[in-house]
């Protein structure tokens, strides 16, 4: 299966998080020991927001319905590589006059 591409550009300024996973060993004298978790230790996530009309909005939510949640797309986070992603949850919500917002969360995957 070939595996799609998110094109649609998000509201300016999107705020991601990078977070490291460690596992770490707390001694009693004081001493910590810290290592990363797996060769994929460091991951990204992205909450972004949609603006627009529902001919904009509607293909966005599609996209993602058709992914599921389960299976990742490609995806260029601001200052990053195209990486793996995958949307398990989004908010739409209608404000007025024909216009729509679209909250979504990418969180990075990766291939097993």
């Amino acid at each position: 299966m070939t595996i799609e591409t998110f094109t649609w550009v998000p509201k300016v300024e999107p705020v991601g998080s990078v977070e490291f996973r460690l596992k770490s060993a707390q001694f009693g004298d004081g001493y910590r020991q810290v290592a990363q978790d797996g060769i994929n230790n460091k991951t990204q996530s992205w909450p972004l927001t949609f603006v627009g009309d529902d001919k904009k909005i509607k293909p966005i939510i599609d996209f993602i319905d058709s992914h599921q949640g389960a299976m990742p797309f490609y995806w260029t986070p601001p200052l990053g590589e195209q990486g793996l992603y995958r949307c398990q949850t989004y908010q739409p919500s209608p404000l007025g006059a024909g216009v729509y917002s679209l909250s979504a969360t990418f969180e990075q995957a990766f291939h097993p």
